[in-house]
């Protein structure tokens, strides 16, 4: 189908061509028309190939659908030598784009006087297909010229990597003069190695023999370095042409000697490009090396930002820079500066894992700590040289897991809960009805924390800075190491402030090393070739991978909000152009229903293309249950996985609606009509039930929650190609961490975002080190409208149960005053009263909101 589709664009494109060609050729009896209009070949005298087939060429002079290509401002100026004098001014041309908009003037001058033609085009589209406009007018000589107005139109279409087809036509707002132009590009290689390209130009009054064409070739013999050559038919003479373009990063320099049909030189052009960087055998071959890259990770560390007026860091963002840094030649290494960063323990990994990936390339990676716990000290010890402040405290304090039990609050207040809990580990609800831990909550939670800990001391003993029995010692003994103390273990390896990363660099690599920085990272990292470059290496869009986010607890209109993610998910299986999707589940569970509608929804879309999740912090119970049908199921070593289980609980009043003088009444028809009513606890703004369940309706709801629980047990068994019995042996809403699941079979591979794309790739059979494009769904909103909320102190918190973003903005006048996350999940539980439940407890809830911790001060 997707053939049938690209020899459907390619006859459309024919198609046109043959009309505008067909319309333009007919003239009463053949006669020549005067025309108003320079001629195709006269106006890209100065370029070296047809238009979009090399850079942008023309900057959409000739058809301005190619300004839908152009990625960066860029600017061109041209103009013809003779061979006496190659200062000579007598035809000249400047042309500028950005994206989507191009200028361009081309000035001639002879006896009969001067005249300049100006252009201006615009394009919209992509790298798959575009359409132009462009209008033109004259100044100067123009009756001498025969020049006017005139209107342009074109189209440009690269559906495969080995193909371009570019129609354009323009015609004089008087005199009735027009001209079609059809250009024609193949890549052998479907790279920019070798292009070879023909073109063909016919104007009003001509018939089709008698229109002008040329062809020729674009050889890349260096990063940056074209030699070009092309022959133009009789109705130039039989001229050809010889061209040698070298670009300097962001400046450019080409000639192209022109020959008559004799084969002698006639003329040269020269032009000089300033704007876009281009990659260059400067950079690559002669003078590799010679910047570092300065990765500030100051703020939160999320998965989305708003689409306005929000500058936030994201994990895909982040990851993306660093990848672009390694194959940058110009880089030779990363300064990370740690100072605020605020990111998830599973989030500050997959960085890490990168920097650890960036180092294959031979780069060095230097980490600044202003002050750091264990986590900083496990991110940062990836890094060649870890810089720590003078007055930095190190705190190795190890790793724990506690919770708060409130059954003795909810006893004084007059507030009962009776938990419904029939799997041994499903602890969800033991902070309402325990007064501390049980058995097997406090067997899963001590297997998190040993994990954690032989991960971080695994980890941070392989770099070489300190023994097992060292850090054993550290953590057990010293706690707490002063600057001078972390310098002479050799946990750090120097004491700086930030402003002193250039002389450790310089130390580091034995020479001075330039510093620069992003702009911002995600909004086009100006200082990395991956970014701002043209993109005239690949014809066409790039394959597309999905990567859709889960976010937050399983709910139908908050959270994850399944209702909108499962359109999402829908749009994404009925579109062609995306090859394969990702789903990053970071949900502790919540509502079954909400779960189920987007794991269907996953199933349908994994018949279609491959799904692959990758899970982050926490992807338990409901947010394992939108996970299980994925072809593969990706876990970083401490993700908290699994839980598949399912409880309830019944909140009721033991007294707490007399102490508050607060009195209800009803009538009913019915028997159990009653079941959930009473008052509204204030504040929370839920309902508390008057009444526990009877035995009778205990009973009917115990069926239910076992009933969900085997439906639970066989959806995991179908999807992850297991017996039910093996599921049930691992679940019972036991939490593992990743590098169990590893090994029970609830996981596929430990990694984080990257490995799950490259295994994306992998399965919709696009080489490992082919460049796709990366669509991240679902949009996310324009903007944070808390941020133009008044601020009153003292009433600020968190927005949401499982909201990703952490603490909200402190809230006005007339906002919600519970933004307490005890409060949040008291009213999420209170809602949801009596419901089974895929949840996790509320500190594991706790676990997305991590991304606000720091981890690095």
């Amino acid at each position: 189908m997707g053939w049938f589709r690209y020899m459907m664009a390619w006859s459309r494109a024919a198609g046109v061509c043959a009309l505008t060609c067909s319309a333009l050729a007919v003239a009463a009896g053949g006669t020549a028309v005067a025309s108003e209009i320079t001629p195709y070949h006269s106006d890209s005298e100065f370029m070296l190939t047809a238009p979009g087939m090399i850079n942008w060429e023309d900057y959409g002079f000739t058809n301005p659908a190619a300004l839908a290509i152009v990625s960066s401002p860029d600017m061109l100026f041209a103009w013809r030598g003779s061979l006496a004098d190659k200062s000579d001014l007598d035809r000249w041309g400047l042309f500028g784009a950005v994206p989507h908009l191009g200028f361009a003037a081309i000035h001639e001058k002879n006896p009969a006087g001067s005249v300049t033609d100006y252009r201006l085009g615009y394009a919209v589209g992509g790298r798959r297909s575009s359409f132009g406009v462009s209008y033109g007018w004259a100044t100067g000589d123009q009756e001498a010229f025969d020049r006017g107005k005139t209107i342009g139109l074109g189209t440009l279409i690269q559906p495969l990597p080995y193909l371009s087809v570019g129609v354009s036509g323009r015609a004089a707002t008087k005199g009735g003069a027009k001209e079609g132009v059809v250009a024609l590009g193949v890549r052998p290689t479907g790279t920019d190695l070798v292009t070879v390209f023909g073109d063909y130009a016919i104007q009003k009054g001509e018939v089709l023999r008698d229109g002008a064409w040329s062809a020729g070739a674009a050889l890349k013999v260096l990063p940056g370095m074209y030699l070009t050559g092309r022959y133009f038919d009789k109705s130039a003479a039989h001229a050809f042409t010889a061209g040698l373009a070298i670009d300097l990063g962001r400046l450019g320099v080409a000639s192209q000697a022109h020959y008559d049909n004799d084969q002698h030189r006639a003329y040269n052009t020269y032009r000089v490009r300033a704007g876009a960087y281009h990659p260059n055998v400067i950079d690559t071959k002669i003078m590799p090396g010679r910047k570092y890259l300065e990765l500030s990770l100051d703020g939160p560390i999320r998965y989305q930002r708003y689409r306005w007026f929000d500058d936030s860091k994201t994990l895909a963002d982040i990851l993306s820079v660093i990848e672009a840094a390694k194959h940058d030649p110009r880089i030779s290494g990363i300064a990370v500066n740690t100072i605020d960063m605020a990111a998830s323990r599973e989030m500050a990994w997959e960085i890490r894992e990168k920097l650890r990936d960036f180092k294959t390339s031979g780069k060095h990676v230097v980490v600044f700590l202003e002050n750091g716990n264990i986590d900083a000290i496990h991110f940062a010890s990836i890094a060649d040289k870890i810089v720590l402040d003078p007055e930095g405290i190190i705190v190795i304090e190890g790793y724990m897991m506690g919770r708060t039990y409130f059954r003795g609050s909810f006893a004084k207040l007059g507030l009962a809960y009776d938990e419904w809990r029939f799997f041994t580990y499903k602890s969800a609800y033991e902070a309402f009805s325990r007064d501390g831990m049980s058995d097997a909550d406090r067997e899963q939670r001590q297997r998190l924390i040993d994990e954690y800990y032989s991960l971080a001391r695994t980890e941070i003993c392989a770099s070489g800075r300190i023994s097992t029995d060292e850090f054993d010692r550290l953590v057990n003994e010293q706690l707490i190491l002063m600057p001078e103390d972390a310098l002479a273990i050799g946990l750090v390896d120097t004491l700086a402030r930030a402003d002193a990363f250039k002389d450790v660099i310089k130390a580091l690599e034995g020479k001075k090393q330039a510093l620069v920085q992003p702009r911002a990272v995600g909004l086009a990292a100006g200082a990395l070739a991956a970014y701002g470059t043209p993109r005239d290496d690949h014809w066409g869009e790039r394959p597309e991978i999905a990567v859709i986010y889960a976010i937050g607890e399983c709910a139908m209109d908050t959270g994850i909000k399944a209702r909108s993610l499962t359109k999402c998910i829908e749009g994404v299986t009925k579109n062609s152009r995306i090859k394969a999707v990702v789903l990053r589940a970071d949900s502790p569970g919540g509502d079954g229903m909400a779960s189920d509608i987007v794991a269907e929804a996953l199933k349908k879309c994994s018949e279609k293309k491959p799904v692959i999740i990758s899970q982050g912090a926490v992807a338990a119970s409901g947010g394992y249950w939108i996970s299980m049908y994925g072809d593969k199921i990706v876990a970083a070593p401490q993700t908290i996985t699994g839980s598949i289980g399912v409880i309830g609980g019944w909140f009721y009043n033991a007294g707490l609606k007399e102490k508050l003088g607060m009195t209800t009444d009803l009538v009913k028809a019915g028997q159990h009509a009653d079941i959930g009513f009473g008052m509204v606890l204030p504040i929370v703004g839920a309902g508390v039930p008057d009444r526990n369940l009877t035995e009778e309706e205990r009973g009917l709801i115990e069926r239910m929650i076992r009933t969900a629980y085997k439906q639970f047990v066989d959806k995991v068994a179908d999807g992850r190609k297991m017996s039910p019995e093996d599921v049930d042996r691992i679940g019972q809403g036991r939490v593992w961490p990743g590098v169990d699941g590893k090994q029970n079979g609830l996981v596929d591979e430990l990694g984080g975002l990257e490995t799950a794309l490259l295994l994306a790739k992998q399965s919709a059979g696009i080489a490992r080190d082919a460049a796709v494009k990366i669509v991240e769904l679902p949009q996310p909103e324009l903007l944070n409208t808390s941020m133009f909320t008044p601020k009153l102190i003292g009433f600020a918190g968190r927005l949401g149960i499982g909201g990703l973003f952490g603490p909200a903005e402190a809230v006005g006048a007339g906002a919600q005053l519970a933004a307490d996350p005890v409060l949040d999940d008291l009213k999420f539980r209170l809602e949801r009263n009596g419901r089974p439940l895929l949840l996790l407890p509320m500190d594991d809830l706790d676990m997305i909101m991590d991304a606000q911790t720091p981890i690095g001060n």
